[in-house]
């Protein structure tokens, strides 16, 4: 029988809670909802937990590393993402933080890719009209969508999910492919993409995706003034973060026709509330965060999350160890 203890902030697929059994007495909140805050401070000061797995959605910050105590060893996060946990904090006390990188890749660009679509041949549209009795006559200007053979596809933030987006819609027969990122990268050349600037990505092309993290550079970078100069027909899909695009910006940019249509996977906030502008808006696309719903992809997160926590008990280095900067 282990002592060592491990805490899980929420329900997880099977194999990431059989991999924490072989070195772990294992204590879950038994849900598939968030944990609420004080619900996760109380539990964690029943037991002195060796590890702490957690969600995107839990916010691990002084308050909760009180109450876990000196032993905690690792923050172990089932996601990419670790804007959630306070880096600081857990370096100050010498406990480690690691993620999931790069094992939801394949899911995101895949969905990336099925969401511009559905924004560009207004799929949703097409499926409400079925459901509501609206499909009657072929009419020839009913519903009609926007090809992608011929246009210009821009990605911003050409790292493993840009990169595996744009070699996903490549055949789909773009003439140009741009991108932005920190600096050139030399693999953009495996899919022809060109090095730009942001103000050449929004003049130029008629798509754009989104596929960057949040930082204080790229919050709010898709604003009023940004959107006034894309093109009329741009179709803006974002996947990266909510908070990169300005929400009441593009609300006013789909009304006046300043863009054509937006797809998002991601808003700020999330859940966006369905009184929001935005999700009455025809030309606008709205998915609930779905980018890694696959169950490879999640089984893999979960397994790797659980091989974090038993690599920091082993005195071993967590595979997706994020370093403070």
């Amino acid at each position: 029988m282990t002592n060592k203890k491990v805490y899980i902030t929420r329900r997880i697929p099977k194999p990431g809670f059989d991999k924490l059994a072989e070195g772990f007495e294992v204590d879950f909140y038994d849900s598939d909802d968030a944990i609420p805050h004080q619900v996760l401070v109380d539990k964690l000061k029943t037991k002195r937990y060796d590890a702490l797995l957690c969600m995107l959605t839990d916010q691990i910050e002084k308050e909760v590393l009180d109450a876990a105590g000196p032993q905690l060893k690792i923050v172990a996060t089932m996601s990419v993402g670790y804007d959630h946990i306070d880096l600081q904090e857990c370096a100050a006390r010498n406990i480690l933080v690691a993620n999931t990188p790069g094992v939801s890749t394949d899911s995101v660009a895949e969905l990336t890719v099925s969401l511009l679509l559905m924004t560009a041949r207004r799929i949703q549209e097409g499926v409400s009209a079925v459901r509501s009795g609206q499909w009657g006559d072929w009419k020839p200007k009913w519903l009609c969508g926007t090809e992608l053979t011929g246009s210009t596809l821009g990605i911003y933030g050409l790292g493993r999910i840009g990169f595996n987006v744009g070699r996903r819609l490549k055949p789909f027969g773009f003439s140009k492919i741009y991108y932005v990122d920190v600096q050139e990268v030399s693999y953009a050349r495996d899919i022809d993409a060109q090095f730009t600037d942001f103000e050449g990505l929004i003049k130029n092309c008629d798509f754009i995706c989104v596929c960057c993290n949040l930082t204080p550079q790229t919050r709010h970078m898709f604003n009023k003034e940004s959107f006034k100069r894309m093109k009329k027909n741009a179709i803006l899909i974002n996947t990266g973060r909510g908070g990169v695009i300005d929400h009441d910006a593009l609300v006013e940019a789909l009304k006046n026709g300043d863009i054509q249509a937006a797809g998002l996977d991601v808003t700020e906030p999330e859940p966006l509330p369905k009184e929001h502008p935005l999700v009455a808006m025809n030309n606008c696309v709205i998915l609930p965060h779905m980018g890694s719903n696959t169950w490879d992809s999640r089984n893999a997160m979960a397994e790797i999350a659980a091989r974090n926590c038993l690599a920091a008990i082993s005195n071993k280095t967590p595979e997706g160890i994020v370093f403070v900067q």
